[in-house]
């Protein structure tokens, strides 16, 4: 909770001094996600993500958008992988994993301001997994995870249309060290400003 407390005390702080070049809403929508690595299928499945965002002008061109998020990603199992992490899954066909994520993207807008072309990090911390995994293991997964985001957004007056591509920079695999794991998916969201 230390990393929220700074956020929301680092984001009070920029709004003082940003006055009327700051704005803040929520958003909610799709994730489409996989985990890449043995063990599961390559194929992609749904999940949510809903949250809030600011916006934060530092320049006519260039905002920063932090954003505070629960995604939920899914992923196939691979049913024919059989050695310690199929036993691990024990019978299971998919993986449910939900992450608070907070991803800082740099906009940068086009021509008059309609459309952004966002990129930057995002940290996410699994805050609750599948408990059936835990069986045969302490965990199977890692509780942090890096990613990399990229995307473009729409505004339209107070609301927002994102569509971005992630890939996971970090092994999420806690079991072994013979395979990696990592999150991988699209995302498409709308989102609403309050001032």
């Amino acid at each position: 909770m230390r990393l929220a407390n700074l956020f929301f005390a680092g984001m009070f702080l920029l709004s003082l001094q940003a006055a009327a070049q700051f704005h803040v809403g929520v958003k909610a929508g799709a994730n489409v996600t996989k985990v890449d690595g043995k063990s599961f299928k390559d194929e992609f499945k749904s999940g949510y993500m809903l949250g809030g965002f600011a916006e934060i002008k530092l320049s006519k061109k260039i905002w920063i958008q932090p954003e505070f998020l629960i995604n939920q990603y899914k992923t196939q199992l691979d049913t024919n992988y059989n050695n310690l992490i199929g036993n691990i899954f024990n019978g299971m066909t998919s993986v449910k994993l939900d992450y608070l994520s907070i991803p800082l993207l740099i906009n940068y807008r086009l021509g008059g301001g309609l459309i952004s072309l966002q990129a930057g990090p995002q940290y996410g911390v699994l805050i609750d997994k599948n408990n059936s995994i835990l069986q045969n293991t302490n965990n199977a997964f890692r509780n942090g995870d890096l990613s990399l985001l990229g995307g473009v957004q729409l505004k339209a007056g107070a609301f927002r249309i994102n569509g971005r591509y992630f890939v996971g920079l970090s092994n999420i695999n806690d079991i072994t060290n013979d395979s990696k794991w990592k999150n991988q998916g699209f995302q498409l969201s709308v989102g609403l400003t309050f001032f």
